[in-house]
């Protein structure tokens, strides 16, 4: 233990003396974070929907309106009467609103009055999200007629359609995005320390020399992993202050589980990126590995933006080897829905084996041999 001590308090001096990797450790997730929940957003606003009103009558002008004051929807008249779709097709509306004629006899005598909806698939992401937009303007809607229907001798009522969203009650966009920017942010910055700075101690030479002296393999590993962990749990702090203050998130559950969670996390990326060092030992390469091997997985596998149960069952299956994905489940569920260390059990225990797992990976990569 001394011996790890030693090699840790000489990684502490080296990243002291390293201004860059303290700027890069400790303010770019910051910025990142900041800038990009900021930047994305799924809501999806600006819908441009041209309107073909076959009935002409109170009720379907205000059936028009309610799309309008719903603030997604930029109503226009259609153009193309004879086939709305063709408003779809020339890319002149994303969505078109068809009110069949008799739409407010229909309606007055209880009878069914019929509107359509036609939205571009070729964007489904965006069509998706209108179709979840429906339920309120169905409600809406509902309200909005039932006066006038009501008056004109329909005595069947309405159906009041109620909707709840748990955990994120205004499906605010920055509530789901800024936990998982985090997680993305923070463990390829904490990849990237330990494989460039490790690296570059393999390029200049000063590896060999520690290598020389009396420390074991396992001693050097835990010693160069320490430094790393303060310093990434000190940037995840600095997002957590960030995700509270400035994006006024909730926090749910227990502190500790948080963090203790973020340190299994952590180690498990330093650990990646260690095992990336020693395997490459060149600070170009081991950047390059970092990246493709972190990265891209992690914003299109982990579930930060695509569904891991949307996917095909071999990249279900994928996914499971990547620390991100259990980690932003464990993040979100902390985060939004107060979940305790017993319903987060399954992620943090396979976290807890990748931990096992990379730090024995790279302890065993540690040759003492500098020629194998």
């Amino acid at each position: 233990m001394r011996r790890a001590l030693s090699v840790a308090r000489k990684e502490v001096r080296h990243v002291l003396r390293d201004p860059f990797t303290l700027a890069l450790a400790l303010g770019l997730p910051v910025l990142l974070v900041t800038f990009f929940g900021f930047a994305i957003d799924f809501d999806v606003g600006n819908i441009r929907l041209s309107v073909y009103d076959r009935d002409r009558t109170p009720a379907s002008r205000r059936l028009a309106e309610v799309f309008s004051a719903s603030g997604y929807f930029n109503v226009q008249p259609g153009v193309h009467p004879e086939a709305p779709s063709k408003d779809l097709d020339a890319e002149e509306a994303s969505a078109v609103l068809i009110i069949e004629p008799r739409f407010y006899e229909k309606a007055k005598s209880g009878a069914e009055a019929k509107a359509q909806l036609l939205l571009d698939g070729a964007d489904n992401t965006s069509a998706g999200t209108v179709l979840g937009y429906l339920s309120g303007i169905q409600n809406a809607a509902q309200k909005r007629l039932a006066p006038a229907l009501l008056s004109g001798g329909n005595k069947t009522g309405f159906i009041s359609l109620k909707t709840r969203f748990l955990f994120n009650p205004e499906l605010n966009t920055q509530w789901f995005t800024v936990p998982g920017l985090a997680v993305i942010v923070v463990g390829l910055l904490s990849i990237m320390l330990t494989a460039l700075t490790v690296a570059r101690e393999w390029e200049n030479g000063s590896m060999e020399l520690l290598l020389s002296t009396p420390v074991e393999p396992a001693e050097i590993v835990l010693g160069k992993l320490s430094p790393y962990v303060a310093l990434s749990l000190s940037a995840l702090l600095i997002v957590y202050l960030v995700a509270r203050l400035i994006f006024r998130m909730p926090f749910a559950g227990s502190h500790l589980l948080f963090f203790g969670s973020s340190l299994l996390f952590l180690v498990a990326c330093l650990a990646q990126g260690l095992l990336i060092s020693v395997a490459v030992r060149q600070q170009q390469i081991a950047m390059q590995l970092s990246i493709v091997t972190s990265l891209l997985p992690s914003m299109l596998l982990s579930g930060f933006i695509f569904p891991v149960e949307s996917m095909p069952a071999f990249f279900q299956y994928f996914t499971m080897i990547l620390p991100p994905r259990w980690f932003l489940a464990v993040s979100r569920g902390v985060f939004l829905k107060g979940m305790g260390a017993v319903e987060l059990a399954g992620p943090l225990a396979v976290l807890l084996l990748m931990d096992i797992v990379l730090i024995t990976a790279a302890t065993k990569r540690f040759k003492r041999d500098l020629e194998t």
